[in-house]
């Protein structure tokens, strides 16, 4: 693992936080999880202006220079294929409940290599099942953000490895699929791409949002709507989007499957031309 905090490399057994740092106290921290592909880093810019508008509204210290910086040099020393990024912002130590000044915020940088899906399983497809327990916000007046609260999304993804699923997926009080637990959600309908809208409880993926701007180059009708189960299940296709797994196709949600189709092999082919 190569660690970098503040800018600085350490040996992971030497990274240390304060007991009273937000993080540890009250888990007060935003991160990108990013990719890189050799040494370079994929949609870079993309994950710092998301990161960086985050930061804004919740009022947490953010230099966008020196992490930019601090991510170029820890890809420079990366030696796997494929590796995944952390990066981890937080205020700093609390000695009460009161934001610290600002100047006591910090980042940390974590990367280790990272096995993407192999070409077997994106021809197979994920297996789903619904996360058992409910998608929060703890500020719903604000937009989903990756924050470092991240209970619900732990939970659902252990309970959906716990039986041999790839993702576990929500579904609101009223019925409605939002997103996975570490992933947004696609489905397509003859010439229709739907995809549950981006706010309180569904987090605007870098991913997701490639694959809108893309689906008219495919001739592909993008809608950013409610989805109901039974629509889920009826669909001609599905799919999960991240930075991590790019497109995958669904194959299964609770044993019901779900047909495999060409919509998502030609997007995830004109986002990464060559992997068909």
């Amino acid at each position: 693992m190569i660690v970098n905090f503040d800018g600085t490399f350490l040996p992971a057994a030497e990274a240390r936080l304060p007991i009273n740092d937000g993080a540890v106290l009250f888990g007060d921290t935003l991160f990108e999880t990013l990719k890189a592909h050799q040494t370079a880093i994929r949609y870079l810019e993309q994950h710092l202006d998301r990161i960086e508008h985050s930061c804004r509204l919740l009022v947490m210290p953010f230099n966008r220079r020196r992490v930019c910086e601090a991510l170029l040099a820890t890809a420079a020393r990366l030696r796997s294929p494929c590796s995944r990024l952390r990066l981890t912002v937080s205020r700093g130590p609390f000695a009460s409940l009161a934001f610290p000044a600002a100047e006591r915020g910090h980042f940390i940088l974590t990367a280790t290599p990272y096995a993407e899906p192999t070409d077997d399983e994106r021809r197979r497809g994920a297996r789903c099942v619904f996360a058992p327990n409910r998608r929060v916000n703890p500020l719903s007046h604000l937009p989903q953000m990756k924050r470092g609260n991240y209970a619900d999304c732990l939970y659902a993804a252990n309970f959906a490895r716990e039986r041999g699923a790839r993702e576990a997926l929500f579904v609101s009080e009223t019925g409605q699929v939002l997103e996975g637990a570490t992933s947004n959600l696609f489905i397509v309908q003859g010439k229709t791409l739907v995809t549950p809208p981006a706010g309180q409880r569904v987090l605007d993926g870098i991913l997701r949002r490639q694959v809108l701007d893309s689906a008219h180059r495919l001739g592909m009708i993008a809608e950013e709507r409610e989805i109901e189960v039974e629509e889920l299940l009826a669909a001609d296709e599905a799919f999960l989007t991240n930075a991590l797994i790019d497109i995958l196709p669904i194959a299964s949600i609770e044993n019901h499957r779900i047909s495999q189709g060409p919509v998502t092999h030609s997007l995830r082919n004109r986002l990464h031309p060559g992997t068909e």
